[in-house]
């Protein structure tokens, strides 16, 4: 038996079948999104095509990143977040503007966010930053030296990103840097000090950092859930149908297509109280609720803890704190985008603008998620290997 193939035997199935579970109902929910369209908006009825073209290279790129080993990132990772940089500096220059941000880049055939590509080279880097650096030199065993390090890398871009404005994609920052510090042995002194550092920030940020659609999308979404009076017609349309949608659907939901309805009848997506161009990405939940009811969302929702709870699993069995980082990062990440996604079509957070992992139409970023998780399988895959452990600190060293 060759080594290639032993690791091949040696994948965590039940993280690929919940991976690709994901992706059909995703599949499915997009196409369910458009096909109605197909008279007015030819092109957007056929974005369930498209994605599925990236379906194929994102599995491609899983395998790939499965099957070797994930210590390459040791080289890799500083080039590929400098190359994230330059591509976010990029998009000051040939940036394309969208819904009042200026995040979409295009190169070619490529249209992306550049954003979601240095979110990626971040993990990479700050695993590499927390879980190498204390083995090649005994200053880096000092835990602000760390903390420093990993701050500098994580707020270059955030803070980029933050003036495109994007700042869904500014707050997965956040819990993405703090879970890595927490996996990453910094003490716990210091990750409440930044907590704290982060609350008296957050006001600050709300008055002086936000523009003044993004002050009026939180105060709908704090008005809503006081049952004040919100402009219906203006930044409390999404929300009021997007809850209407979801709130009729009942415990099995309306149909595939609507099919359970009476004829005649259309569902609310149908009749445009959706829009168009967000109910295949940001508003992807809304239509599956809608379709599936309670019992098709709490299935979607069941099947995100098993991926992140399977995530986990990898972390805790990882042969070294580098592919623990890598696979405690990427569940940070998709947490936070699954929570943010869900939450903002029933109301339980603002209206942020991130995709559903996997689930959402969203070309490079379902490439760049299952390019992640064929990481955390290479971690899996390789977690029996012997490896040079670090040396452990000496009490003087401790934070």
């Amino acid at each position: 038996m060759t080594p290639l193939f032993r690791k091949f035997l040696g994948i965590n199935w039940l993280l690929v079948l919940t991976m690709l579970g994901l992706l059909v109902f995703g599949l499915f929910s997009i196409h369910s999104s458009t096909y109605f369209r197909l008279a007015d908006e030819p092109e957007l009825a056929g974005k369930w095509q498209d994605q599925m073209q990236k379906m194929f290279l994102g599995v491609g790129a899983f395998f790939v990143a499965a099957l070797i080993d994930y210590r390459w990132i040791k080289w890799a990772a500083l080039p590929a977040y400098v190359g994230s940089i330059g591509l976010l500096l990029l998009l000051k220059v040939t940036g394309e503007e969208v819904s009042g941000a200026v995040s979409w880049l295009e190169l070619g055939p490529l249209r992306f966010q550049p954003s979601q590509v240095a979110i990626t080279a971040g993990i990479l880097l700050l695993a590499v930053i927390l879980g190498e650096l204390p083995k090649m030199h005994r200053i880096f065993r000092y835990a602000p030296v760390r903390i420093a390090l990993a701050g500098i890398v994580t707020a270059i871009p955030a803070v980029i990103i933050l003036q495109e404005p994007d700042i869904g994609s500014f707050a997965v920052w956040g819990p993405v840097f703090g879970a890595m510090l927490l996996v990453g042995a910094i003490p716990f002194r210091y990750l409440i000090v930044m907590v704290l550092i982060g609350l008296i920030a957050m006001p600050l940020a709300y008055f002086f950092g936000l523009k003044e659609y993004q002050k009026e999308r939180i105060e709908t979404y704090v008005n809503m859930l006081t049952d004040k009076r919100v402009d219906e017609q203006g930044a409390g349309w999404v929300p009021k149908h997007n809850m209407i949608a979801i709130g009729s659907a009942g415990f099995e939901g309306k149909g595939y297509k609507g099919s359970r309805l009476p004829e005649g009848e259309n569902t609310i997506k149908e009749m445009g109280f959706v829009p168009s161009t967000v109910a295949i990405n940001d508003f992807i939940f809304v239509v599956i609720a809608e379709e599936h009811g309670f019992l098709g969302a709490s299935i979607l929702i069941g099947a995100f803890v098993m991926l992140l709870l399977q995530i986990l699993l990898v972390a805790y069995h990882a042969r070294d704190q580098m592919g623990r980082l890598l696979a405690v990062g990427l569940c940070a990440q998709i947490f936070f985008h699954a929570f943010m996604n869900i939450g903002m079509c029933i109301l339980l957070v603002p209206i942020t603008g991130l995709p559903l992992p996997l689930v959402s139409f969203g070309g490079t970023f379902v490439i760049i998620i299952m390019f992640m998780l064929g990481m955390t399988q290479s971690v899996w895959v390789n977690r029996h290997a012997v490896i040079e452990e670090a040396p452990k600190p000496k009490p003087e060293f401790r934070g």
